[in-house]
């Protein structure tokens, strides 16, 4: 009989415990170096004149289409979020394409209208590509690669490794849209159109928000698979720092509240694909709160906790009943096939 702990299972593709153990056992013992030790989203790699971010990431969210979004909305947008996440400029993206025999022309240019408009919002162009076709029953409709270069302006900075004792934690907005509205489209379990996908280009106002307070912005992180919880755990890790985050203060719009506890999900867990957590220097964290709520992409930003001198990797959670929850990373996966 087969067994499991010698394959890849979707837990491993989840985004949390057992893809960063897929990631450093696999890939990093074998093709380890400099670049790709620090696993971020983006590489930054030195230039003639200056430093670039490189980054690739890959789609096959099932459905292809939900409510406010699709597959080919989320490539764009997911890429050049992972570009602004180390505060680089997005300059150009590739687009591959996997597609299975038999899928209706009509989805095809549905989804590349999509990745057309979602580029131009970006303001970045698809300079190159590449398309395969595989037999039916090969693929799953459509899969989606795209890697973005970006520039990144002299004297910036970001990264976890800048993160210290003290730093405001920012969340942009809401959390858990996209994952309950891709989980809800997929079984069609009917919340009465009330869920929404948060696919959103963070480019600009990142590139606002560190072109107007330099050096204030230490860290960025869109958390993705595996959710703000997550995201939070593996900053604390790395930046060898300690969290603690008040549930109160996390921004839950209501319809996602009602449709996580009548499903038994914590939202905390959940995909997001238009939100950043931003790690601020405290006497800016204010005025970065003021600049985020001007945008239409931070408009429900909320300073929700502090970094803190404690025990390496902790993050504690104060829930709204004046408990206290340990945060740790998403082991096994609900969800997948979210981006």
């Amino acid at each position: 009989m087969e067994n499991k702990k010698d394959c890849v299972t979707l837990d491993h593709g989840s985004g949390g415990l057992a893809a960063r153990e897929l990631v450093q056992e696999v890939f990093l013992s074998r093709l380890n170096n400099s670049r790709l030790a620090p696993l971020e989203d983006s590489a930054v790699l030195p230039v003639a004149n200056g430093r670039l971010a490189f980054t690739t990431d890959s789609y096959v969210v099932d459905p292809l289409f939900f409510p406010g979004g699709d597959i080919g909305a989320l490539a764009v947008n997911g890429t050049v979020n992972d570009l602004a996440m180390r505060g680089a400029v997005p300059l150009a993206l590739s687009l591959g394409l996997i597609i299975e025999e038999g899928l209706p022309l009509e989805v095809l240019e549905r989804v590349v209208d999509s990745i057309a408009a979602a580029a131009e919002t970006a303001g970045v162009d698809v300079v190159t590509g590449d398309t395969k076709v595989v037999h039916r029953g090969a693929a799953d409709k459509l899969f989606i690669n795209t890697s973005g270069i970006g520039s990144i302006v002299e004297g910036v900075e970001i990264s976890p490794g800048q993160v210290r004792p003290g730093d405001g934690i920012i969340l942009s907005g809401t959390m858990a849209d996209h994952g309950i509205t891709v989980l809800a489209e997929r079984e069609d379990l009917g919340f009465g159109g009330q869920l929404r996908s948060d696919t959103f280009a963070l480019n600009h106002v990142v590139a606002a928000l560190v072109e107007h307070f330099p050096g204030g912005i230490h860290a960025l992180r869109d958390p993705t698979r595996g959710g703000v919880a997550t995201t939070l755990c593996e900053i604390a890790v790395v930046s060898g720092s300690s969290m603690e985050i008040w549930e109160e203060r996390v921004p839950l719009n209501r319809p996602v509240a009602v449709a996580c506890e009548i499903l038994g999900i914590d939202p905390f867990f959940l995909a997001n694909e238009g939100k950043c957590l931003l790690f601020v220097d405290p006497a800016v964290e204010g005025e970065i709160l003021k600049a985020l709520h001007r945008h239409p992409g931070g408009k429900q930003a909320s300073l929700i906790g502090r970094v803190t001198d404690g025990e390496a990797g902790r993050v504690v959670l104060h829930t709204a009943v004046a408990g206290q929850r340990l945060m740790t990373p998403l082991t096994g996966d609900p969800l997948p096939r979210i981006c």
